[in-house]
């Protein structure tokens, strides 16, 4: 049996059609959403001292009055380095000399934009990434 090229075409054209409305149907009830994600505990509260604040992995957690946690990234806005550590007030980088605020502002240069906040949440005596 012979097919014409037009017919074939055609033939090739709805059956694109067909395949392409089926799999943009939906059967069924919607699943439900996606349960959240478990948010990754990095410290407890009590490991952060008060009016100053501790390097864990990648970030920086600060705790500038009792209660107020900030946490930043701990790569030093300047050239990419990781700062080394908190004194005190001051989250201190070690490549260039720069120096933190507690809030991520920037206290002393050559670093001219504060570190960058991450969000977090206070659950009963942790802190994790939000």
């Amino acid at each position: 049996m012979f097919i014409s090229r037009r017919r074939a075409l055609i033939r090739t054209g709805i059956s694109l059609a067909a395949t392409t409305i089926a799999g943009c149907a939906t059967y069924g009830k919607p699943s439900a959403a996606p349960a959240a994600a478990p948010v990754r505990a990095i410290a407890p509260k009590a490991d952060v001292p008060v009016g100053s604040g501790v390097i864990v992995d990648d970030v920086v957690i600060t705790q500038p009055a009792q209660g107020e946690f900030n946490c930043f990234s701990a790569i030093c806005t300047h050239a990419g380095c990781t700062v080394a550590e908190v004194v005190g007030v001051a989250i201190n980088c070690p490549c260039h000399g720069s120096s933190f605020n507690l809030d991520g502002t920037v206290a002393r240069g050559p670093a001219s934009r504060p570190l960058d906040a991450i969000a977090i949440v206070v659950q009963g005596d942790s802190i994790a990434l939000a």
